[in-house]
């Protein structure tokens, strides 16, 4: 079950109406981190060269080579800061494109079912806000853990899968269900879920190809809810949110 939508993901994220929404991704990612870059320099240079004056005072030149050698280390570590930015920030932006993603999947492999009811714009982008908290929490956690040792690797992998299946998963069964039914059926399966997130998060871990990571986890977990939603007579296969809360 796990690997036939994560196949079926991978097979759609290269194609036309995903190129679009990673493009548009891709671009608003990248306007974000520009304007980091330099709002984050600005700040520098208005909070530490001018301590760097006031600590020589009587030694311009050193004071000229001490603020160049600062500005230069400030720049790597403001590279490096930004290089691990670039998955949250992909994912807090491509949140605002999930309802999209999942559209596409419901039309084009689901055509006989109802369709899914997208988010309103306010939901949409705290649930976007939420993913990038989760991503940055959950590899925050994942890098303490790695100076335990017998941990390391695993620990990224371990967070990554339940915090990213959970609310990837979430995410779909509640374009069809009212939110508390999505977490009982996400925690009936949870065992699955949880796997289906391991698959999300070595995705994660492959440069570059992070950058696409929302957009497989959403297309992935379309497919997973169907094929569950399909199996579990508990929870049976929903009409559209739309439909339902209309009747």
């Amino acid at each position: 079950m796990i690997i036939d939508a994560a196949r079926a993901a991978f097979s759609r994220l290269f194609s036309a109406e995903f190129r679009s929404v990673f493009f548009k991704t891709l671009g608003l990612t990248l306007l974000v981190l520009v304007a980091l870059w330099f709002g984050l320099k600005e700040l520098f240079d208005w909070l530490a060269l001018p301590w760097i004056d006031m600590l020589l005072p009587g030694f311009p030149d050193w004071a000229g080579w001490l603020g160049l050698i600062a500005a230069i280390l400030a720049g790597i570590g403001l590279a490096l800061g930004l290089a691990l930015l670039v998955a949250p920030v992909t994912a807090v932006i491509a949140g605002l494109f999930l309802d999209d993603v999942a559209a596409v999947v419901e039309q084009s492999d689901y055509p006989a079912d109802p369709p899914g009811r997208a988010m309103p714009v306010i939901p949409a982008i705290i649930m976007s806000l939420k993913f990038f908290s989760i991503v940055v929490l959950g590899n925050l956690v994942a890098l303490l853990l790695l100076l335990v040792p017998g941990v390391n690797i695993g620990a990224f992998f371990v967070v990554n899968g339940y915090l990213l299946g959970r609310e990837f998963f979430e995410f779909a069964a509640m374009r069809f269900r009212p939110e508390a039914e999505a977490k009982a059926l996400r925690r009936r399966h949870a065992g699955t879920v949880f796997l289906a997130g391991l698959v999300i998060a070595a995705f994660l871990a492959v440069p570059l190809l992070n950058l696409l990571t929302p957009l497989f986890a959403a297309a992935m977990m379309v497919h997973l809810h169907k094929m569950v939603s399909a199996g579990d007579p508990e929870f049976p296969k929903p009409a559209s949110a739309s439909v339902r809360r209309a009747t």
